[in-house]
């Protein structure tokens, strides 16, 4: 019922390079001799995100050191456990600078969501996995400390945003290496079943997005709509089928339209069972934006609504699926599909193949969104995808949507829409 997006960050100190095994060990990260010490430290490490992204990570790259920080021993000793190898637990508190000055020391990489990473003298790598547009643009904010220290960093940098930003930046790249015409139109469009098992965190998260005004793109102009709007009926294809999606405020709207030059751009996301969305459409319509903007009473409600959302888990599963189109003014349109039957595990996918593109050299100084070019945010995008989609059950990119989607309308002669 809610949007499964979470935050993360990760630290290098190092600047060291890893290179690419096969498969299980196609997409391996061997380091090499000289970094064999290397060290990541992962805050909420102990959390669905945190612990899926430390599990990615240490199946990507065996020989790397993960070091889980939170605030619970006793949950850390099990993920110690669960991951083995030189895994171990630091307890850190994000709101005590303190603890978390003291759990950087040494390390090459962290992972956690807060701006003041570029702060002080830890001058340590940054991947921030958010879905808030006032957080990601304060990040951005940042860019000109981390040029000035030497340091790379990616903000949204998770599934979605994240691989969703980075899927839209190739579309765009091929459309304009292939096509006569210019992007004209980018739309998201995202569907997670249930809460994707993240929880109250992001239960919460869910309900404060009620209260913000859609922020989208109209041939350049800004328009301002109404959150859980715009319902349109989306077909996933492959594994997912078609959705309806609703309008919401999300930060990779205004990024992709002021990086990639799109001028029109939106983004929409659904959820089942159905009735949650009927749920989220009424607690728009009947509730004043300031009550959900209101932290307070948004805990109150997680509160009743909890533990009915994680019974109806339970049915629902954790599918999730994004879709990004591009239309062209050539009359060019193209899809791009990503779809997995976990959302815990894919989102630890994800954000484990921004960590390593950063581990690998491949992010430039200063505070980049995964759109941002070629070779300034992630040098290999194609890598950096493939390794994103293990484990999906459709993972395709730059094709027309009839070529996708479950149910495509044919017009005749071979002609699909």
């Amino acid at each position: 019922m809610v949007m499964a997006r979470a935050l993360l960050h990760l630290k290098s100190t190092s600047g060291f390079a890893l290179a690419c095994a096969s498969q299980e060990s196609q997409y391996r990260v061997q380091l090499p001799d000289k970094s064999r010490s290397a060290r990541v430290l992962v805050l909420g490490g102990t959390g669905r995100v945190g612990g899926s992204t430390a599990t990615a990570l240490s199946k990507l790259c065996p020989d790397l050191q993960i070091i889980i920080a939170g605030r619970n021993r006793e949950k850390g000793a099990s993920m110690v456990a669960t991951l083995g190898g030189r895994s171990e637990f630091a307890e850190v508190n994000i709101d005590n600078v303190k603890s978390l000055e003291a759990a950087l020391r040494g390390r090459e990489m962290h992972c956690s969501g807060s701006c003041h990473t570029y702060q002080g003298e830890k001058k340590t790598a940054y991947i921030d996995v958010c879905d808030d547009t006032t957080y990601a643009c304060r990040a951005k904010s940042f860019k000109t400390r981390a040029v000035a220290a030497n340091i790379p960093a990616i903000t949204t940098a998770g599934i979605y945003p994240g691989v969703s930003n980075v899927m839209a930046a190739e579309l765009v790249r091929a459309s304009r290496s292939e096509s006569k015409g210019e992007p004209e139109r980018l739309r998201f469009y995202y569907y997670t079943a249930g809460s994707g098992g993240a929880g109250p965190t992001i239960l919460a998260t869910s309900f404060l997005l009620l209260g913000e005004e859609v922020v989208a793109y109209n041939k350049g102009e800004t328009i301002k709509l109404k959150p859980y709007s715009g319902m349109l009926n989306i077909d996933f294809g492959k594994g997912i089928g078609k959705r309806d999606v609703y309008l919401l405020n999300l930060p990779e709207v205004r990024s992709a339209h002021e990086v990639l030059g799109v001028p029109t751009v939106s983004a929409r996301f659904g959820t089942a069972p159905f009735f949650w969305n009927w749920a989220m459409e009424a607690m728009t319509s009947l509730l004043p934006a300031e009550f959900l903007r209101d932290r307070s009473k948004v805990q109150e409600l997680v509160q009743l609504f909890d533990p009915v959302v994680r019974s109806v888990d339970k049915v629902a599963g954790e599918r999730v699926s994004m879709r990004v189109d591009l239309e062209c003014s050539d009359g060019r349109n193209t899809v791009g599909i990503f779809s997995h039957r976990r959302l815990s595990v894919s989102v630890g996918a994800a954000t484990a193949a921004f960590a390593i593109a950063v581990l690998e050299g491949s992010t430039q100084p200063g505070v980049w969104f995964p759109e941002e070019p070629e070779g300034i945010a992630i040098e290999a995008r194609e890598i950096l995808l493939k390794r994103a989609a293990q484990g999906t059950i459709n993972f395709v990119m730059n094709k027309p949507s009839w070529m996708v989607e479950t149910d495509p309308k044919e017009l005749g002669l071979g002609i699909y829409v």
